[in-house]
């Protein structure tokens, strides 16, 4: 690549040595006097990077800079200046200068300058490239151990710092090198879940993960207090890595105090997951103790329409009879009327606030076509929902929290996958429509390909009948019916559904932030 440096200095004679060190290294270095000389060079030649002494006659370079930030905008800008005075660096930092230096300069410090800022993402994809070259083999190796809880929990959150530190770089070999270890992983994980997940519920292994039902009582419950104010915000369908795409925007205003794995029950669909975390009960416990608050997969109505009754009751029964708020935010604009009264909740000790977007983008994926192509791949649907926090309500709520001082816990009800493989199963009209478990009592499939529970109860899931069962998709495949096969996988491919078993659906953050 060969790099043209527009230089602009008054002595620019006395840089010559400068200069042939640069071009000596292949720079192109045009040499200019004057503030006008920049603003006309740029106006008819091609220029990487513009380096421009502070101290120029005529035109000064604070004023060259505004010129050219006014009208050239993706040229990066240099300031070099003999003054350390405080206003002159604030006014120049002001103008989104690329860098800064102090006179006298050398040629090496010029040297570095350009290698941050012209070569910068040429040598951070090389680094990362090597560095995740030398992760490879450790993590392939991870990969084929029998993993613990703990160890799949470590390596899932290795695997999603890999996605964010190679989306950093223009190099789809190496991703997708990545994402055939990260599906080889959820191939493993999805056997370890078989494997494991009845211990789990039943409670018969001494090691089982914090699961929707116990999440709060023990991440939650035990920091509850009456003389201050406490806010949980569930963001429905929030995977692991849209929380660590989000978490730089709190970092002004929050620290981070820990962040945990949880694990969603399955389904890891919101009628069981959520309800199963604001009740502190499984399922069929909820509809055996509170049925007046379950409906199952065909009874009509909202299937989460007494989660507040339910956390009321769990909150009851673990002798936390303190006031608390419950509010759900479907839209931009009820959010602003939640947000205008935001004051009034400071006097609970406890306020739920559930968040809908990321649930709805993830629906909106599957069935709106400018949606699909905002959000066409992990990359994008990660950068869709930072796009949309930094816009939203949500935000604003953060910063209010932060200058009162009173800590944030977030978490959600389960994740999505990225779906691929179609399978096919065959059901009568009363099988549900999820793409990625079914339940019902007429199912024809292949056993080899799902994780079937024969029996629903011992899952503690509702059982409707005697042949009533449930089967779940695994790593990335989803259900597809016979009929229209074709046309059925070509719509739903590529898009982003849960319900089944897979480290993006059941692996969910919990994270409590306390403010700066």
């Amino acid at each position: 690549m060969n790099v043209k440096i527009l230089w602009a200095d008054d002595e620019i004679d006395l840089l010559k040595p400068h200069i042939i060190f640069l071009e000596n290294k292949g720079y192109t270095v045009i040499p200019v006097m004057s503030g006008n000389e920049v603003i006309e060079k740029l106006e008819n030649e091609i220029i990487d990077i513009v380096f421009l002494d502070e101290q120029m006659p005529g035109m000064s370079g604070i004023e060259t800079m505004k010129q050219i930030k006014s009208r050239f905008q993706h040229v990066p800008v240099v300031m070099i200046t003999k003054s350390e005075e405080e206003r002159i660096m604030e006014d120049a930092i002001g103008s989104n200068i690329a860098d800064y230096l102090i006179k006298p300069v050398n040629p090496h410090q010029i040297l570095l300058c350009l290698k941050k800022i012209i070569d910068n993402k040429k040598i951070v994809t090389e680094k990362s490239v090597r560095a995740y070259q030398e992760a490879f083999r450790e993590l392939s190796t991870r990969i084929s151990d029998r993993l613990s809880i703990q160890e799949w929990e470590k390596l899932y959150k290795d695997l999603v710092y890999w996605e964010l530190e190679l989306e950093k770089i223009e190099d789809n070999g190496v991703a997708d090198i990545l994402a055939e270890q990260k599906t080889e992983a959820n191939t493993r994980f999805s056997k370890f879940v078989m494997r494991e997940y009845l211990g789990w519920i039943q409670g018969k292994t001494r090691e089982k993960p914090l699961l929707s039902h116990t999440v709060l009582k023990e991440k939650l419950f035990p920091f509850l207090s009456e003389d201050k104010p406490a806010f949980l915000f569930v963001i429905d369908n929030l995977r692991y890595d849209q929380w660590k795409t989000i978490q730089p925007f709190f970092n002004d205003y929050y620290r981070t105090e820990y962040e945990d794995i949880t694990y969603s029950i399955l389904p890891t669909a919101t009628h069981y997951s959520r309800n199963a975390l604001f009740a502190g009960l499984l399922p069929s416990e909820i509809e055996r103790k509170y049925p007046q608050f379950w409906l199952n997969e065909n009874e009509e109505g909202g299937k989460n329409q007494f989660e507040q009754d339910l956390l009321a009751e769990y909150l009851k029964r673990h002798g936390k009879n303190m006031k608390f708020s419950f509010t759900k935010i479907l839209n931009v604009d009820f959010g602003k009327k939640v947000f205008d009264n935001f004051h009034q909740l400071l006097v609970n000790p406890l306020n739920v606030i559930v968040i809908n977007f990321v649930d709805m983008l993830s629906h909106a994926r599957t069935n709106v076509e400018l949606i699909r192509e905002l959000a066409d791949d992990e990359k994008s649907y990660r950068s869709v929902t930072a796009s949309w926090f930094e816009n939203a309500i949500f935000f604003d709520m953060v910063k209010f929290l932060s200058e009162k001082k009173i800590p944030i816990y977030l978490t959600t009800d389960h994740g999505t996958i990225k779906i691929c493989k179609a399978i096919k199963v065959v059901g009568d009209k009363l099988i549900n429509a999820n793409l990625r478990y079914k339940v019902g009592r007429n199912m024809d499939y292949n056993p080899k390909e799902v994780y079937e529970i024969k029996n629903p109860l011992e899952a503690y899931l509702p059982k409707e009948g005697v042949t009533h069962r449930f089967i779940f998709a695994t790593n990335n495949d989803f259900f597809a019916y016979p009929n229209n096969f074709n046309y059925y996988v070509n719509y739903y491919k590529n898009t982003f559904q849960h319900g089944g078993i897979s480290m993006e659906e059941m692996m969910t953050p919990f994270v409590k932030l306390v403010p700066k």
